[in-house]
């Protein structure tokens, strides 16, 4: 495979104020990020309301989430190929808007069928922003920081699931849920102007120290790429994992331990996304410091936060009192915070300059996709087997997911990452 040259042939200086606008960049699309999440996130805490009020089964509810995994995957690739192309600023900015109006319209629905098309028309105009923002921060930033960067813009991932777990279900019981909605579409849609007004000063030339693939379509380049497709399945067993806790836990905390809608949206969220913020900075520390010597440093933190995070998942399904669960929780935002705060950046070491964009969003695409079976297949489950031995299985994925990628840092990465650099 042979990459047009160009590594090294970036028009941006990074002066010190330059560096000052690439972290103003981080905080700015910091608040967009924490918006995502919460819109994605706050119905699975009504879970409760919706199979009293508008009569969803528990499939229906598994689909809440599963729609919008399978939608947001599939777009995916085409916003990926479409920030590769075009403004990435254009795209940020108008993806916040359709998404806002869209979590306003939720709001309005009064029935299973229409809750689910608004599902997916989140999941349509979200897609658009994740890979050109994170295109958007690797290009303003140096590979030295590059995960500390990803890793500060992440942390609003984890501030949304905290605030939509909660919000839902504060909303829920003390005043009207369709309120949650209303209220979190407004604020998007307000602060579009502040964030557009930023962008249109920030310049989107990238800093490039890898290669350009000279493809008119990234996947072609990006197909040819092993380590880069081993990150892919890693990318969906992770994402699987995730969106089963983010799911589900509520409602199951809920059921096991008897608690309130808010208290168990609350719980859901708090422990496994405070230790997920540590992990996901300690980890991108790490890995910023660990990239002067070890290229791959990015991949074996991932590695660990899958191995040491296995059994955690287990033990959250499993352990018999409310406080062992919350360590449990605690232990898995710990460890998977080393793989959050890496998985996206570690591909940029690996796939040429001119398709950052299109990387994210296939393995958006891999993630997504598989990610999707598992609100659908938990909740049809649900009786038969039980979310707690769901957990487990998703344990026994995580180690094999772990021992593949061992298996490409060792064989694959090598190559990868000398034909790109």
């Amino acid at each position: 495979m042979n990459f047009a040259n160009g590594a090294g042939a970036s028009t941006t200086q990074y002066d010190a104020a330059f560096e000052r606008k690439a972290w103003l960049l981080v905080g700015f699309t910091w608040i967009a990020y924490c918006l995502n999440y919460s819109d994605r996130q706050v119905i699975f805490s009504i879970f409760p309301i919706l199979k009293s009020e508008l009569k969803f089964t528990d499939a229906q509810l598994g689909l809440t989430g599963s729609v919008f995994l399978w939608v947001y995957g599939l777009c995916s690739p085409i916003a990926g190929q479409i920030g590769d192309r075009f403004s990435k600023r254009w795209l940020v900015a108008m993806s916040l808007l359709l998404w806002s109006g869209v979590t306003a319209l939720t709001g309005a629905a009064h029935s299973a069928g229409m809750i689910l098309t608004c599902r997916a028309l989140t999941g349509v105009t979200e897609s658009l922003f994740v890979p050109a923002a994170v295109a958007l921060l690797a290009n303003a930033h140096r590979p030295e920081k590059r995960s500390r960067a990803f890793a500060l813009y992440g942390t609003g991932q984890l501030a949304g699931i905290v605030v939509g777990g909660w919000y839902g279900g504060f909303m829920a019981q003390e005043f009207q849920w369709r309120f949650a909605f209303y209220s979190l579409g407004l604020t998007g849609i307000l602060y579009c102007y502040p964030y557009f007004r930023f962008l249109k000063s920030f310049s989107e030339e990238a800093h490039v120290e890898t290669r350009k693939s000279g493809s008119t379509l990234a996947v072609t380049a990006l197909a040819r790429i092993p380590t880069y497709l081993v990150l892919c399945v890693v990318s969906g067993v992770f994402n699987l994992t995730l969106w089963l806790l983010y799911t589900w836990l509520p409602d199951f905390l809920y059921e096991k331990f008897s608690l309130g809608l808010a208290d168990a949206g609350y719980t859901a969220t708090v422990y496994l996304q405070s230790a997920t913020l540590v992990g996901m900075l300690a980890g991108a520390t790490a890995a910023d410091y660990l990239y002067r010597w070890i290229k791959a440093s990015r991949f074996w933190l991932i590695f660990a936060g899958l191995l040491l995070g296995a059994p955690c998942v287990h033990l959250i399904g499993n352990s018999d009192s409310l406080l062992a669960t919350k360590l449990a929780a605690i232990a898995f935002g710990l460890s998977g915070g080393l793989a959050v705060g890496n998985l996206y950046i570690s591909s940029f070491d690996v796939v040429p300059a001119d398709t950052r964009a299109s990387a994210v969003a296939f393995m958006n695409l891999a993630g997504y996709l598989t990610s999707g079976f598992a609100p659908l297949v938990t909740g049809m489950w649900k009786q038969s087997i039980g979310i707690h031995r769901m957990m487990s299985y998703a344990s026994v994925l995580l180690v094999a997911a772990a021992l593949l990628l061992i298996a490409g840092i060792k064989f694959l990465f090598p190559a990868d990452y000398k034909r790109v650099h």
